[in-house]
């Protein structure tokens, strides 16, 4: 799958992107991540954007719909699509639930022409530079949020939003027993939804590749304080290994190794100085090193029970290697996997959600085939990143390391088969495949921005 630089265009009255309506796309897609903290409205958003694209791709594809994407950026959007898709469906099949399985998997054939949507959004130099710098700015603006709850107690953006909501509905965003168990800080998504880590490391690359090109290597250093800070807080130890890679192939392009060892050291006086000042940064960092332990259930502790969910996990491989136990059925099949059943467990009552770990969700929840499907998109979408022109990677290289860090396979992950970061791993999907196959275009004005 090579990004070809002979592709033969549309001949005839062909109408552009831009004349047949997907100039809104990079809008769009930016409406979609703004509204992650309203998970309904994101959804709808989504899922509008999808019906509006079949409406788009009927009428364009007998006006030379081509030139929306190249055709290489069409077969790999759709190609790491059914790798997700493929292992969900054929896992029903033996499913606690049949019914609801089939249904949630036809449910979610709505983020293939969204993926394309998405892959569109970055298919011309200007639709990128709308979207990308769109995100580098979301992710800014969210780090400021943060950082003005670390000092006042309170995101402003999350403020703002849980005032509307009761001003629609008379009910708060959270529960006051949800926020008996705040114990690190939310930002725009809230101290009921504690994903803001995760979710800010993941996207970070967008930022820090803007602010290094925009503003060079002071700019990039500034940009990767700011975000390193919000995430200490943010207490995802999870977000920390994510962030710790963006920032080791982002900045050592742009710095040089011995630049970035300094940035580094600076990051780890940083944490230091924070974990002093901090007692909820502390604990979690105490219960990391509880976790460098030899004693297992020091290390499930420090794990915050991970170790058992992943028992159960590698149970559940044993029982069901074919197609799994279903994608989201992992709850159900946890009673009989717990290795320590009627124990109380480090996550409270009732059983794990998910694997907290990619390999071993696909792997549980798909079995052997979803595995192997997953891999095969992996290697299709390196193939195309290895034999892709060095313009081609460079204008794809943030999706490319959000994608890649994202689905690190080293690292606890959230389900990947969940509304919310399923939807988010195919949006970076879609982002990388659309920026690294995106069509030729000529060279810009010399006055021309570059994002």
């Amino acid at each position: 799958m090579t990004n070809s630089t002979t592709t033969t265009e549309p001949t005839g009255d062909v109408r552009t992107p831009h004349t047949v309506g997907w100039r809104w796309a990079p809008h769009w897609v930016l409406a979609f991540v703004i509204l992650w903290p309203a998970p309904g409205y994101a959804e709808g958003v989504m899922v509008l954007g999808a019906l509006a694209a079949i409406v788009l791709l009927l009428r364009a594809r007998f006006r030379g719909g081509a030139a929306l994407l190249s055709p290489a950026a069409w077969a790999l959007s759709s190609v790491l699509f059914f790798a997700y898709w493929m292992p969900q469906l054929l896992s029903a099949f033996d499913s606690v639930d049949l019914g609801r399985a089939l249904r949630e998997a036809l449910v979610d054939l709505r983020y293939l022409p969204f993926l394309w949507l998405v892959a569109s959004s970055v298919a011309t130099r200007r639709a990128r530079r709308t979207t990308l710098g769109g995100l580098a700015i979301i992710v800014a603006v969210w780090t400021l949020d943060a950082l003005a709850e670390v000092v006042v107690g309170t995101s402003p953006l999350f403020f703002g939003i849980d005032q509307l909501k009761q001003l629609i509905s008379n009910r708060p965003m959270c529960t006051l027993e949800q926020l008996a168990y705040v114990d690190r800080v939310g930002g725009v998504l809230g101290p009921c939804n504690l994903k803001l880590g995760i979710v800010l490391a993941s996207l970070s690359p967008f930022a820090l590749y803007a602010a290094g090109r925009r503003f060079g290597a002071a700019g990039w250093i500034l940009s990767a304080a700011a975000v390193g800070v919000v995430l200490l807080f943010a207490g995802s130890r999870a977000s920390w290994l994510t962030y710790a890679l963006v920032l080791l192939f982002s900045g050592w392009r742009l710095l040089g190794w011995k630049r970035l060892l300094a940035v580094f050291a600076g990051g780890v006086v940083i944490a230091a100085v924070v974990t002093l000042l901090s007692p909820q940064v502390r604990e979690r960092v105490e219960r990391t090193v509880m976790g460098l332990s030899a004693d297992q259930e020091q290390v499930d502790t420090a794990l915050s029970g991970r170790a058992r969910i992943w028992e159960a996990a590698a149970c559940m491989v044993r029982e069901n290697p074919i197609n799994g136990v279903g994608a989201r059925g992992f709850r159900e099949a946890f009673a009989g996997c717990d290795p320590q059943a009627g124990q109380i467990a480090a996550w409270g009552d009732g059983p794990a959600l998910h694997a907290h770990q990619i390999v071993l969700e696909v792997a549980s929840e798909t079995g052997v085939i979803g595995l192997l499907l997953w891999l095969a998109g992996v290697a299709l979408a390196w193939r195309a990143w290895r034999f892709a022109a060095p313009e081609a990677r460079d204008r794809a290289r943030p999706a490319m390391l959000a994608l890649a860090v994202t689905v690190f396979p080293l690292n606890t992950h959230l389900a990947f088969y969940s509304t919310f970061w399923g939807g988010f791993t195919l949006l970076l999907c879609a982002l990388y495949a659309g920026s690294l196959l995106a069509r030729d275009e000529p060279p810009p004005a010399p006055r021309a921005a570059i994002w």
